[in-house]
């Protein structure tokens, strides 16, 4: 029950953003979620908080602690990153073109529509107000795009659609009322920069770019400070000259009285006032980076190297350095527009994004090295697989795709690309190192995950469209449903020979899998049946179950006494396949009933359509059952008293469409929903195609009724074989769900005598036993941990023996988390053997409860079996000089 959010997969990247904090954690929104990749490990979480729409904008402080993300309805979020909460919300009136953190850290500029608003820091205690606007300047015309910061915290650049950028001062100075204008583009402003002369470590120029791909070079004139008062001021719009020091003119507001505003804790240093808004700024150069038609899409600058990193509408990239504007890389990296391109704090790295590909690359630019390369499923994912040993999970999608993920780093370390239409079904084979995918371009693959490879492809005489996979215990027979002739495939896995053809359906075989215990195949189908087969005897259909509905999908418990299918009338149905009597029915309607699409004209509790299962999935242990469908709920069931333990919302997307329960009715028009009436032109402005993902029928003309919103619904769902985790493949990515890392407190057999002062007594008085069956007593974590390494590996053996065996799938559920993130191996195999040799019996007749618990320790020993291996074979020869060089000496 306890299962929470613990990672999205499949979905690296969607559009907005991305920054680098710590100089190696990549920041990237994913729709409404926040993704951070560890670049040095490897490794990709997303965080449990999430915004209320897709996420437009990201920023993060400078010390890398806290984050502001702003979705599209103009909301943004506080985040404390390292505690991954959300610590203050606030709403913004108008959407937010750009925002930014100051380098010290204690303001935040936000660009709201022609506004720069100028903020302070919220900070760890809780507030009232945490958010205190400071500043307000309303001298843009247009909608502000960029915003930039001085290093010294006290100046802004701000470009906009205005054609210009604007220097501001955020402290309130007498004299300086208007911004400095940088005028001269012709398109729209993308990048404002501050170049910093490395001499002298001020800001000594500027440059600008706009989206037609030129770029213009500003330099400071007059840095003595020497200016005459009476002489005209450098630009419209240039503030009054300094007075003169003598302090004449103290009354009209001299430097002294300009050093704090609104009580700030800021100075503003006298040089530093003189040289930027005081001086004159001049047009050094005009460069263009010749891409046309390709407009400028994104771009960044490093002011310690002096580069700046350029992002094209047609895929292409450019690094050059300033400021005598020298291309040292000029690359295309896709087709498609990239909508991101950032340095790390070193500037040795670049981070590009591709929205519409769902594609992040992190390049090195000296080495010429990928440091980063991952791409998500550009349709939605159809369907899932857990490999034997829950290590891996393949996804197949829309896009023809297969990708495998490492489920503990949520990275894709192989994609398959041969299939030539959309994946439907997978399946891990036994052995953990091949997969089967069947796909709608008629072919069954088996794919090798040592060599990576297509080694089998299984076809039919005519072609086919196949649905559904299923492959026997053994792993010698591969069966495949078909969508157009209602057939049921037979292959033989070693030589690639069809072997049956088994008719006898009238309808798309959707559901097919066969029983864990023996060889008999459970199809189900549309056809209002679900059918078993016996394979190998060839004896065709031997039983057959009749439904008053469509069946949509069939999944057998994992002890194969108990067969579950969903049909068209939001019902479960539990069958005995072994005497073919309906045990349960569960009646879900109104379970899964949620959400209101927008073309919907009844309420989403009248609603009739959709309302069923469309995929299932049994509990390790058999005990309860998980179903999804079109919805944006995923039930879990208690099959034995058929209730409903829990439902789990997938999405707060209000992006997607099917989120919300009651639509509003200021927002219907004659003309329909509002939401659904397309009177955009940002699209037409910015020249380029408008990004969007989705199902691949939603791109397919007259088959678009909300315009491409996507529609919120559950495609397939895979339980981890050790229990401890499962996924969803939903409209929004692969969901990861899976139980906390610490155990909430839940003893056992709790009594006055049983505390952890009592299990600190025993183990000071050498009592092993005593200490280990009390500190699972009160089922705390740290403790069981404590006292298992407390015991001496000789007293192992009378310890294993003496724990009773209610505790003992708690005791190996210890083990399995112990191993993650300690070295103690030998131990934990040592423990793992006594306890075989002394409940061996016992475990063998009650493996149905132990088997997740198990699993996850199989799974640990297994990870580290790997990385042992890995070591061994990269360091083979190593290892053979030292142990030469002991034996000699």
């Amino acid at each position: 029950m306890n299962y929470r959010f613990q990672n999205l997969l499949g979905a690296p990247y969607r559009g907005g953003n991305a920054v680098v904090t710590n100089n190696t954690l990549l920041i990237s929104p994913v729709g409404n979620r926040i993704s951070v990749t560890d670049l040095i490990k490897s490794r990709t979480l997303t965080l449990p908080c999430h915004a209320s729409s897709n996420i437009a904008r990201i920023a993060a402080s400078p010390d890398g602690l806290f984050l502001l993300a702003v979705d599209d309805k103009s909301r943004c979020l506080f985040i404390n990153l390292h505690r991954r909460v959300v610590l203050h919300r606030i709403s913004f009136k108008k959407p937010v073109g750009a925002i930014k953190f100051s380098p010290d850290g204690t303001l935040i500029a936000v660009g709201v529509g022609k506004l720069l608003q100028i903020w302070r820091s919220p900070g760890f205690k809780k507030e009232f107000f945490p958010f205190e606007l400071i500043r307000t300047f309303a001298d843009c015309d247009d909608k502000v795009t960029v915003l930039n910061w001085s290093p010294d915290s006290n100046y802004i650049l701000a470009g906009s659609k205005d054609l210009t950028a604007r220097l501001f001062c955020v402290k309130k100075l007498s004299g300086f009322n208007k911004p400095y204008m940088f005028l001269g583009h012709r398109d729209v402003i993308v990048g404002v920069f501050f170049g910093v002369d490395k001499k002298t470590n001020r800001v000594s120029r500027v440059y600008t770019l706009s989206r037609d791909g030129s770029i213009f070079s500003w330099s400071y004139s007059g840095i003595d400070g020497k200016f005459d008062n009476n002489a005209e001021p450098p630009s419209p719009g240039t503030p009054e000259q300094l007075p003169n020091q003598s302090g004449e003119n103290e009354g009209n507001g001299n430097v002294k009285k300009r050093k704090h505003f609104d009580g700030g804790d800021g100075n503003l240093d006298e040089e530093s006032e003189i040289l930027l808004h005081k001086g004159k700024w001049e047009l050094l150069r005009k460069d263009y980076f010749m891409q046309s038609p390709a407009k400028l899409t994104a771009c960044d600058y490093h002011q310690g190297l002096d580069l700046v990193v350029v992002g094209f509408s047609n895929g292409v990239f450019g690094l050059y350095q300033m400021p005598d504007f020298i291309c040292i890389h000029l690359l295309s990296i896709s087709r498609e527009k990239i909508t991101t391109a950032v340095f790390n704090d070193l500037g040795n790295w670049l981070t590009f994004g591709c929205a519409k590909l769902g594609q992040l690359l992190v390049w090195e630019w000296k080495s010429e090295s990928y440091i980063l390369k991952q791409q998500g499923h550009y349709f939605d994912v159809n369907c899932l697989a857990y490999s034997p040993d829950s290590q891996l999970l393949a996804t197949g999608a829309d896009d023809n795709k297969i990708k495998v993920w490492t489920v503990s780093s949520g990275f894709c370390f192989v994609t398959f690309s041969e299939h030539t239409n959309a994946v439907t079904a997978l399946h891990f084979m036994a052995n953990n190192h091949c997969l089967l995918s069947a796909s709608l371009d008629g072919t069954v693959r088996a794919w090798d995950l040592f060599r990576y490879r297509n080694f089998r492809t299984f076809t039919t005489p005519s072609s086919k469209q196949f649905v559904s996979l299923a492959s026997d215990q053994s792993g010698e027979v591969i069966c495949a449903g078909t969508l157009d002739s209602f057939e049921i495939f037979v292959w033989s896995m070693k030589t690639g020979r069809l072997l049956d053809v088994l008719s006898g359906h009238e309808g798309p075989v959707h559901g097919l899998m066969f029983s864990p215990t023996n060889a008999t195949l459970a199809s189900s189908s549309w056809d209002r049946t679900v059918r078993l087969w016996d394979v190998f005897e060839g004896k065709g259909a031997v039983e057959t179950f009749s439904h008053t509905h469509d069946v949509l999908t069939v999944v057998y418990r994992p002890d194969g006494k108990q067969l579950a299918c969903s049909t068209l009338d939001g019902q479960i149905h539990f069958w005995d396949p072994i005497d073919g009597l309906l045990m349960y029915t569960i009646e879900g309607r109104r379970d899964i009933s949620g959400g209101r699409l927008m073309t919907d004209r009844r309420t989403a509790a009248n609603s009739s359509s959709g309302k069923c299962f469309t995929t299932l999935c049994y509990s390790a242990d058999g005990s309860y059952i998980l179903a999804g469908g079109s919805s944006k709920y995923i039930c879990m069931y208690d099959i034995a008293d058929q209730v409903l333990l829990r439902r789990f919302q997938i999405t707060h997307n209000l992006s997607l469409d099917g989120v919300l329960d009651f639509l509003n009715s200021k927002n219907m028009t004659e003309s329909g929903p509002l939401n659904l009436i397309d009177d955009d032109n940002s699209d037409a402005e910015d020249g380029v195609d408008k990004q969007t993902r989705g199902n691949l029928a939603y791109d397919l003309p007259g088959s678009m009724p909300n315009r491409g919103r996507p529609i919120i619904r559950t495609k397939c769902l895979r339980i981890a074989p050790t229990g401890r985790s499962w996924a969803a493949a939903t409209t929004e990515g692969v969901l990861v769900y899976s139980v906390d890392e610490s155990f909430i407190f839940d003893p056992t057999d709790l009594d006055l005598d049983v505390t952890p002062e009592a299990v600190d007594v025993a183990l000071s008085e050498d009592q092993p036993n005593r200490a280990l069956v009390l500190s699972l007593r009160l089922n705390e974590d740290a403790l069981i941990k404590k006292c298992i390494l407390a015991i001496n590996p000789v007293d192992i053996p009378a310890v294993a023996s003496s724990v009773p065996f209610r505790y003992l799938q708690r005791l190996i559920e210890a083990f399995a988390n112990l191993l993650e993130n300690c070295p103690h191996l030998e131990l934990v195999l040592r423990w793992s053997q006594e306890l075989c040799k002394a409940h061996g019996h016992s475990i063998q007749q009650n493996s149905r409860n132990l088997l997740p618990a198990l699993k996850s320790l199989q799974k640990a020993i297994t990870r580290l079996h790997q990385d042992l291996a890995d070591t061994c074979s990269s360091n083979e020869y190593l290892l053979r000089y030292l142990c030469s060089t002991s034996t000699k000496k």
